[in-house]
């Protein structure tokens, strides 16, 4: 399971994560299970994890020492064996620094850490990130050298994304 911290309102996202039952607010008309308890026996992996709101970076701390997720409205907690994975495009110290991030999260989840190098340091993946990119589009298009020199030369700040996003448009 993957969720999007940051695509999801504040509102949301306890919900969403930790489940609720029917009636706990309103509009709650039916349960939700919650990303934790359907990642159950798997991997759960959050993305821009540094969107969270510290109520909820504690809710998570919980359920990181405890393996026990509380559904919103629920009278008792639930046991989850999950994988979690985290990413974040910040620099989760300076939140902690900045006391955006909790230190003891930052500190359950920053190990092991993998930093992933930006486009313009890896160009070798060029090539191949724009076959991938052209492989959504439904006419079969071949990659020119042009493109793919052209591609090599620029800074891509918006990395990836940028990239696929800008093949995808032209090969429109």
């Amino acid at each position: 399971h993957a969720i999007s911290c940051a695509a999801l309102p504040a509102s949301l996202l306890e919900s969403e994560l930790f489940g609720h039952v029917r009636g706990a607010f309103t509009g709650a008309v039916r349960d939700n299970p919650g990303h934790f308890r359907l990642a159950n026996k798997g991997s759960l992996f959050l993305d821009e994890v540094a969107e969270l709101d510290l109520a909820v970076q504690a809710k998570l701390l919980r359920v990181i020492e405890t393996r026990e997720v509380l559904a919103m409205g629920a009278l008792r907690p639930r046991l989850v064996n999950i994988q979690l994975c985290t990413a974040s495009h910040r620099n989760l110290r300076q939140e902690v620094s900045s006391s955006r991030f909790r230190e003891d999260l930052y500190f359950r989840i920053s190990s092991p850490s993998v930093t992933v190098p930006l486009l313009r340091q890896r160009l070798e993946e060029i090539p191949w990130l724009i076959q991938l990119a052209l492989r959504s589009i439904p006419e079969r298009l071949s990659v020119h050298s042009l493109l793919v020199e052209q591609c090599l030369l620029r800074v891509w700040p918006g990395n990836v994304r940028e990239l696929l996003a800008e093949v995808r448009a032209a090969a429109h």
